[in-house]
């Protein structure tokens, strides 16, 4: 878990969003790029984290249409959906 203490706070609101389905995408998305990212993304993945997973996860998935506000690398990036563990 990382030591920071905003970072810990979105480690917990990525991986506790009330569905495994959600928290493995979602949390798994944190987990993979959360060290890259400097206070801007960090505050706009905080923003995301405001929205329905619903909406977050069909952005993922390329159903739907992010808000202009997520649409740019971070998103992209979202969309890869590499971060999410798959069972064989």
């Amino acid at each position: 878990m990382p030591p920071d203490v905003d970072l810990k706070r979105l480690h917990w609101r990525a991986h506790h969003r009330g569905t495994k389905e959600a928290d493995l995408l979602i949390g798994g998305f944190f987990d993979a790029h959360h060290r890259q990212w400097g206070s801007d993304e960090r505050a706009l993945f905080e923003e995301m984290l405001s929205e329905q997973d619903v909406d977050i996860m069909a952005w993922a998935h390329g159903t739907a249409i992010p808000p202009a506000r997520f649409a740019g690398p971070m998103t992209e990036v979202l969309k890869k959906l590499d971060y999410v563990p798959v069972s064989r």
